[in-house]
């Protein structure tokens, strides 16, 4: 054990979890790649858990958060700031919601918190709609939303909270079923469950849910959510924290896939604008989120130095296209992994979009999930310098790939490469 790895374990919590029979410190990073205190280097394949979005250390991002901290570092949301108007500015565009008005938060889960008070608010209700295996973040409020039982260590809530069917197509009771069948079945169980239940605030769903292992619903299922939910009046939250700002590849946010009929009520957003630095936020429209009648501020949401990074970084995916570069190098990935897997009796799916890939570990010849799997082809990536992530809804035997968006194909194919020798070596 590691002297600083000590040190951890004796001043911060025993759930506060670790990566690696023998964890790594991570000293300094440039582009894909990170460096370790050993002086190890590693292709990063996981960028923080999805955060770092663009590159480490990227010069424009670096040479930004420098000049704004030169100038003030702080100042809160009780003073005008240009950096936080200037970024909101060109989310409320992006975002596609009329009349849209942005709050920033420090984190996805204060962000998805925050769309939560506001639904709340606004339809005077405390139900809300969840899918099954989802992952919304690790406060109260959004720990009740939350499907996943390995990241929900409580059921006390201020919510209620009513989970429905679609996040995961693969598995479940309408797993054999097609696409549209699959749909139709999921909307049956809403139309039903609706039946059954005062009005609720909102459904707050991932387009592709990132801790529950990267799966997804066909294509139209939100779609259809929708309109049975507009009927009623109920608001839907796309919580883009880990699927906005181009990572599928296909659409700049995920809620986009499913051919919906204008944006969702709400979008939540986090990780990846910042590029490492700490920016949540929830667009939502003005009469939305006006609707609180009392005073609120965030004392470090819209900080000048993260409002700083994270116009630098936005800049630089847009002109850079990142979201095409993810497209035609994550298309080129997963089909790589994908022939890789088809000669592996453990590996069930490689599924994703763009670059938020998953792999589903199985124990050969059964469809049961392999968590000691992932656990050993996570070590083996790193021993040959790969850094990967894992989840999933069924034991945590999944894992996750999801680089900085600039990957090469280069790297692309030295990162597959390894994979596909840590699969056998773990998985036979």
């Amino acid at each position: 054990m590691t002297d600083l790895y000590a040190r951890h374990k004796a001043v911060l919590p025993d759930w506060l979890a670790l990566y690696y029979e023998d964890p790594i410190e991570i000293t300094h990073g440039e582009g894909r790649h990170v460096w370790d205190a050993k002086g190890n280097k590693y292709l990063d394949f996981f960028g923080g858990i999805l955060t770092t979005m663009t590159a480490h250390a990227l010069p424009e991002v670096t040479k930004a958060v420098s000049e704004q901290a030169g100038r003030i570092i702080h100042s809160s949301t009780l003073y005008l700031n240009r950096p936080m108007v200037e970024l909101a500015e060109r989310i409320a565009h992006l975002s596609g919601i009329p009349d849209a008005r942005v709050f920033f938060t420090t984190s996805g889960t204060e962000a998805n918190d925050t769309a939560l008070l506001l639904a709340t608010a606004y339809r005077q209700s405390n139900q809300i709609l969840a899918m099954r295996n989802s992952y919304h973040g690790r406060s109260f409020t959004t720990v009740g939303i939350t499907g996943n039982k390995g990241w929900s260590p409580t059921s006390l809530s201020p919510l209620q909270t009513l989970y429905v069917h679609g996040g995961v197509r693969t598995r479940g009771p309408y797993a054999d079923l097609s696409d549209d069948e699959f749909i139709a079945a999921c909307v049956a169980d809403l139309e039903d469950l609706l039946g059954h239940v005062r009005s609720p605030a909102a459904l707050i769903a991932e387009p592709i849910q990132g801790v529950g292992g990267f799966t997804a619903p066909p294509d139209g299922l939100f779609a259809a959510f929708r309109e049975v939910l507009r009927e009623r009046g109920i608001l839907w939250i796309s919580d883009e924290v880990q699927t906005g700002w181009g990572r599928t590849g296909e659409h700049f946010w995920g809620w986009q896939a499913h051919a919906v009929s204008g944006p969702p009520d709400m979008l939540t957003f986090a990780k990846g604008i910042g590029n490492g630095t700490s920016i949540g936020g929830v667009v939502a429209s003005a009469e939305i989120m006006n609707c609180l009648d009392s005073n609120s501020i965030s004392t470090f949401g819209g900080s000048p130095v993260t409002m700083a990074a994270g116009l630098a970084n936005l800049t630089y995916l847009l002109e850079h296209d990142l979201q095409g570069n993810a497209r035609r190098v994550g298309g080129l990935l997963i089909e790589r992994l994908r022939a890789i897997a088809a000669q592996l009796d453990g590996v069930r799916e490689v599924r994703g979009r763009g670059l938020m890939i998953g792999i589903e570990l199985v124990k050969p010849g059964t469809d049961e999930a392999n968590p000691e799997g992932a656990a050993a082809v996570l070590e083996a990536a790193r021993e040959e310098g790969l850094l990967i992530g894992k989840g999933g809804g069924h034991n945590t035997s999944v894992l996750r790939i999801a680089p900085p968006l600039s990957l090469t194909v280069a790297e692309a194919e030295e990162g597959a490469a390894i994979l596909e020798r840590a699969l056998r070596r773990a998985t036979q």
